[in-house]
């Protein structure tokens, strides 16, 4: 064998998770390989040809804000973009956008390519080097070794895959790409506990044998907001696309082949995800339900390939495909490719650091699905925070962690690592207590500086949200000096159902009425110099009155989030005997000593512990501190 090659870095996986990854550590100047089965599937979607969504558009808008690529790519190859969630409050708008399959891909590998300090190569990673507890590098199916700092794990759903289709099976991470074989057992032997879990995708079908007349248009948002905030507006030349449903007598044909449904007969054991059902999960659990929605979504410009969201499924072809032709619309429609399972290996995320490196070997993290998560933004996210720790573990210095005020990111991490999952985690807006904190349209505010201050973030990005921040602060001045004129806007506040004004009123004072939409206001009221002012596509009028309108409670929430790092302030030692305090439940103690919280706060966040025993380890971990600070003393270290 010639001589190992050395790298800083080594990313195993080139999906959403090693490319944010690879990425993120040769930008902050690692020597950075990332090695994946094949380079033509860099960036790859493999299931929804879409980015975003409830909660995963915050996602992407922080990733991008700390410098990553997903929002680029998202925003280069968008064929439509949306804002979901517009009839609720800000705190869950959440963008999403329908992609070119293979401009993202191709774009997410232009964006590794051009990226200083990265090198690629195609390969199986079948092996690790370990030493003394800490990874020195890799081992390749074809013999070769590389030698490197840190690791970083991303294989998706490759390890040990199995793809299922009816009664059928085979091995493989993808429709059309083998499995990857072997690391499972070497993490194994070195005391890693492992799972199984699934997903799946939906068939894929020819559109030019749609009848699109029959079906309800859906088309995207001309003035749509884009991810990237290096971005400064999304194409106008969107594609629609289509919804409708099925009915009792496609839920019947779908029945007939239940017999031979790898989920329902038992060849497949790992757990599904919760809030992404197959349809014949679907329509066995909500047997009373007569019809569910299917969205039709083009996979690209240049194809009539169609993905039919809301259709996952692992029943016989047969099946599929007979299924699909009494959904109206539907009737003549090719297959171009069946819908199937597959079922991986992962490994739970209490065995993690909140900086995702592993807690029994040094300097291997883990980021994607291999964590337990479903979804590209939940990888991408995980991965970029898995390469700037990688950085930070080669040099010496404190990990990067986001509490779950910070951001979305924070929370993700957070509920992995303080929790675990036995199913496939997704990201909601619902898991964040913080929501109002956290929106899509101020990841910049939070995350910029952070991102450039370890490299990752440019300097255009840094100076593009100075500005804006400088627009938002000019703006909120503006509203609480100028008045406006009963003449100029009564008649916009009784078209939305509000009192008009009897004599000039501060606009400050009209943005704090619930219908009022100010952007609206100020172009009723003519006022262009206000209502024109925008920092790429974004209104500066309209993030004005959203920090107006929920001062109150951003600050409350500021103060909740304060109160919970007092108890993150708390460390707990990495040899605490939790099974020794007789005092706690006998759930928490056993709890605590399998997921070992770093800090009294994730410990507050586990599953059966109460805040009886969280009251309990305070009065511990206080009097250790008190120990450590007395002359002579032992105790704590924080």
């Amino acid at each position: 064998m010639a001589a190992a090659e050395r790298y800083d870095i080594i990313v195993v996986g080139g999906g959403h998770a090693g490319a944010e990854a690879a990425h993120a550590a040769a930008r902050m100047g690692a020597r950075t390989l990332l090695i994946s089965m094949s380079l033509d599937a860099l960036g790859k979607m493999s299931c929804n040809p879409a980015i975003g969504g409830i909660g995963k558009g915050q996602l992407v808008r922080e990733i991008d804000a700390l410098g990553g690529i997903m929002g680029i790519a998202a925003d280069r190859s968008g064929i439509q973009f949306r804002m979901l969630n517009r009839s609720k409050g800000p705190a869950v708008w959440s963008p999403r956008a329908q992609n070119d399959r293979m401009e993202y891909a191709a774009e997410v590998r232009s964006l590794l390519e051009s990226t200083p300090n990265l090198r690629m190569r195609a390969d199986t990673v079948v092996d690790l080097v370990v030493e003394q507890g800490r990874v020195r590098g890799v081992v390749t199916l074809w013999g070769a070794e590389f030698t490197a700092g840190a690791v970083i794990l991303t294989s998706g759903t490759f390890l040990n895959g199995q793809i299922h289709v009816g009664e059928r099976r085979s091995g493989g991470g993808r429709m059309g790409e083998g499995a990857s074989v072997g690391l499972t057992a070497v993490l194994q032997a070195h005391g890693f506990e492992t799972g199984r879990l699934k997903t799946g995708t939906p068939p894929r079908i020819d559109g030019a044998s749609v009848d699109y007349s029959s079906l309800e248009e859906q088309p995207g948002e001309p003035h749509a907001s884009p991810f990237s905030y290096l971005s400064d507006g999304v194409t106008e030349n969107q594609v629609s696309c289509w919804l409708t449903y099925t009915d009792p007598a496609v839920h019947g044909i779908l029945r007939t082949g239940f017999d031979r449904s790898p989920m329902f007969a038992g060849r497949i054991q790992g757990r599904g995800p919760r809030y992404c059902p197959s349809i014949e999960d679907k329509i066995d659990r909500f047997a009373d339900r007569d019809r569910h929605q299917l969205f039709l979504e083009p996979e690209g410009r240049r194809t009539q390939e169609v993905y039919v969201n809301g259709f996952s499924t692992s029943l016989p072809e047969e099946v599929q495909l007979a299924a699909l032709r009494r959904v109206r619309g539907l009737e003549n429609v090719h297959l171009l490719r069946p819908g199937y399972a597959i079922e991986y290996d992962y490994f739970p995320p209490h065995q993690l650091k909140y900086s995702l490196e592993t807690k029994r070997i040094a300097g291997l993290f883990f980021a994607g699905q291999v964590n337990g998560t479903t979804g590209y933004e939940e990888a991408a996210a995980q991965g970029i925070v898995a390469g700037i720790n990688a950085v930070q573990f080669l040099q010496g210095a404190e990990p990067v962690v986001f509490r779950r005020s910070e951001a979305y990111i924070g929370v993700l991490i957070d509920d992995l690592v303080a929790k675990g999952t036995e199913e496939p985690y997704r990201v909601f807006t619902s898991r964040a207590e913080h929501r109002i904190l956290l929106r899509q349209d101020n990841a910049d505010f939070r995350l910029t500086e952070r991102g450039h201050a370890l490299g990752l973030a440019g300097t255009e990005r840094l100076n593009r949200m100075k500005a804006r921040r400088e627009a938002l602060v000019r703006m909120r001045e503006a509203f609480s000096r100028r008045s406006v004129s009963p003449e100029r806007v009564n008649a916009y506040l009784a078209s939305v159902g509000t009192t008009p004004i009897a004599e000039p009123e501060r606009l400050v004072r009209l943005a704090l009425r619930p219908q009022v939409d100010m952007q609206a206001l100020l172009e009723a009221a003519s006022m262009s110099d206000l209502s024109d002012v925008r920092i790429g596509s974004e209104s500066i009028a309209r993030l004005a009155e959203v920090e107006i309108k929920y001062e109150g409670y951003l600050e409350r929430e500021r103060d909740l989030a304060e109160r919970m790092a007092s108890l993150e302030s708390y460390r707990v030692p990495g040899d605490f005997d939790f099974t020794g305090v007789t005092a706690l439940s006998l759930e928490a103690r056993e709890k605590l000593a399998r997921i070992r919280p770093d800090h009294l706060g994730q410990a507050s966040r586990i599953s059966g512990v109460s805040p009886a025993d969280v009251s309990i380890l305070m009065v511990l971990l206080k009097g250790a501190r008190v120990s450590r600070e007395t002359p002579g003393g032992d105790g704590i270290t924080d």
